[in-house]
């Protein structure tokens, strides 16, 4: 029992990081569900890891609601987790590209399940109605409604190695100052975000256009990246950066492209709570 418990923490957790966006949250509400499972806290149940999903995905809506107005300040970025190495405790294949949730935001917590079950786990529509206590009608309302809420021309893009070769071009660039090269690389709406996490602070939460992020960047590299360590990794499915100062990780930077293969995101996730479950140096 104690090895199936230990596989189960495995299958549940993606359900609940990819509703939360927090791995913290996500563990605990693993936790709490199969708590009260081993309590004995539950029904005889036919088929036990459809109940344990259904109770994680309504334990995760629970707490995602709970903690919706709980954000520090105005820039929010999901907790990064480390996708480049197997890792035997996560089904990482599960695990949602970074990109996606950060658009998944602008969804409430049913529709964020729903969007999740059927889009990312292919769950039929009676089966997100059985998991959610709701009503086949019910379930497609709320997956439209979610459709419609994202932006429906937004690439999502998944890790090719054309990408990582551009990473490092853009990174020489940034380097350099060459800020032609910069300008070939990003898209024209370029999106910059970065998450202090209400901790650290940073001279900007959100850059957009490529003129402003350009020189945001260079500001940022002058200021505080000139003499970090810069380590390429993969992060939700996605090229990312770690940068270290004295052995220790201060910032994670992930990358989205668009369709075009330009760098259409960077996120900078600082909070040192979100950054503490990636691996030191």
């Amino acid at each position: 029992m104690k090895q199936a418990m230990k596989d189960y923490q495995s299958i549940l957790f993606p359900y609940a990081y990819n509703i939360l966006g927090s791995a913290e949250d996500a563990r605990d509400a693993v936790q709490d569900v199969l708590y009260k499972y081993l309590s004995g806290e539950h029904k005889e149940v036919e088929n036990e890891k459809a109940y344990l999903i259904k109770a994680v995905i309504n334990q995760s809506i629970n707490i995602r609601e709970k903690n919706r107005n709980v954000r520090y300040g105005d820039e929010w970025l999901p907790e990064p987790i480390a996708t480049e190495e197997s890792d035997k405790s996560i089904q990482l294949d599960d695990i949602a590209a970074y990109s996606l949730l950060i658009l998944l935001e602008k969804l409430n917590p049913k529709e964020r399940a729903v969007f999740i079950l059927k889009e990312g786990f292919g769950y039929a529509h009676e089966e997100i109605a059985e998991v959610l206590s709701a009503t086949v009608e019910s379930s497609r309302q709320l997956l439209t409604r979610a459709k419609r809420k994202l932006d429906a021309d937004k690439h999502i893009s998944r890790l090719e190695k054309p990408q990582q070769l551009l990473l490092q071009q853009f990174l020489k660039a940034v380097r350099d100052k060459d800020i032609p090269t910069l300008e070939h690389l990003l898209t024209e709406d370029i999106q910059y975000a970065a998450d202090g996490g209400g901790v650290i602070k940073v001279i900007a939460k959100h850059r957009s256009g490529i003129k402003e992020v350009i020189d945001h960047m260079l500001l940022v590299q002058t200021r505080f990246l000139a003499t970090a360590t810069c380590v390429p990794t993969i992060i939700n499915h996605q090229p990312a950066f770690l940068y270290y100062r004295k052995d220790k990780l201060f910032l994670c930077q992930v990358f989205g492209f668009s369709s075009d293969g330009k760098i259409a995101e960077i996120n900078n996730v600082l909070d040192p709570q979100k950054l503490k479950g990636l691996k030191t140096a």
